[in-house]
């Protein structure tokens, strides 16, 4: 096999891929005078009980702060810190006396919310969806209680741990070295086609679960694989782990998840990047907030970057 260029381009465009600028300050998750202390100065993320961040008219985030609240911290979840000032995530269901216009789910946030501010949303949609699933224990049922800022859950009846669970799964671009490999799932809208995805299944690695996952679904063989970068995909907890992969020109054959797989050439993924979504005919690919998204016109722009001996 030839050598591989060592340093691929960084993906790019997707939404969820957070801020470097953004600090999680896991060191005053137990430090609850701080966290008082941060409280009046706070921003916070409002959610229901469907996951929808609380939003203005426009459908922006809704300016809330902890000193129009009051109180403190209380039972709400500490985000973190942005240029100093903290962010925190609550539940609809504990507020009272707040006016909420309107309700935005994440899918939409994630095209009209500044990037920044669609990563907070769905890092507080995760955490929320984690509290909300995870009240009674695994181990023997007893009830669970939240402590150092909503990071760890404890059962009062059998005295373990829990804490906040990614699921992590891989999604390739697959190429022969001239066509890329799409499939379709039931379900789907007419003409949506998008790269292969799968969990991680306990005791294999990334890289084993490329291979797997592409010829179970697909009966096309990986011979390499190389990691390109990541989404956090809180629908509603997995870590999206982008690759590229070398196939063998296999005939696609499906049996199973999906309904249907096929080869496309660089011309039609070309046309369907073109295009807006909004026409009647021809291939539509996965939607720009997607990582997906990003893997395909990567290929298209790059072109197979793992090369055949």
């Amino acid at each position: 096999m030839g050598d591989a260029v060592p340093f691929p381009q960084r993906l790019d465009g997707f939404a969820f891929a957070g801020s470097r600028a953004f600090d999680r300050a896991d060191a005053l998750r137990a430090d609850a005078a701080a966290l008082r202390g941060l409280w009046p100065d706070a921003r916070l993320l409002v959610l229901d009980g469907e996951g929808r961040a609380a939003a203005d008219a426009e459908g922006m985030m809704l300016d809330l702060g902890g000193a129009r609240l009051g109180g403190g911290p209380g039972a709400s979840t500490f985000l973190g810190l942005s240029a100093g000032q903290a962010w925190f995530a609550l539940e609809a269901a504990t507020l009272s006396g707040v006016d909420v216009p309107r309700w935005i789910d994440l899918r939409s946030a994630a095209a009209q919310w500044p990037a920044d501010l669609a990563s907070l949303f769905a890092y507080a949609r995760g955490m929320l969806y984690w509290h909300a699933r995870n009240r009674y224990c695994g181990v023997c049922g007893g009830n669970v209680a939240f402590d150092r800022a909503g990071f760890l859950g404890h059962c009062a009846k059998c005295g373990n741990d829990h804490y906040p669970r990614v699921d992590p799964a891989v999604i390739v671009a697959v190429s022969d070295g001239e066509r890329l490999l799409l499939g379709r799932q039931p379900g789907w809208p007419p003409r949506r086609w998008s790269v292969v995805a799968g969990f991680v299944e306990p005791g294999e690695a990334p890289e084993q679960t490329v291979v797997r996952e592409v010829h179970e679904e697909t009966a096309v063989r990986v011979r390499a694989c190389r990691y390109l970068g990541a989404q956090p995909w809180p629908f509603p907890g997995a870590l999206m782990l982008g690759f590229e992969a070398l196939a063998e020109p296999d005939e696609p054959r499906v049996d199973g998840e999906l309904e249907d797989a096929r080869w496309f050439t660089r011309e039609e993924i070309g046309e369907a990047l073109a295009r807006d979504g909004s026409e009647p005919e021809g291939l539509l690919l996965s939607p720009p907030i997607s990582i997906a998204r990003s893997l395909i016109r990567h290929w298209h722009a790059n072109g197979a970057m793992l090369t055949r001996a």
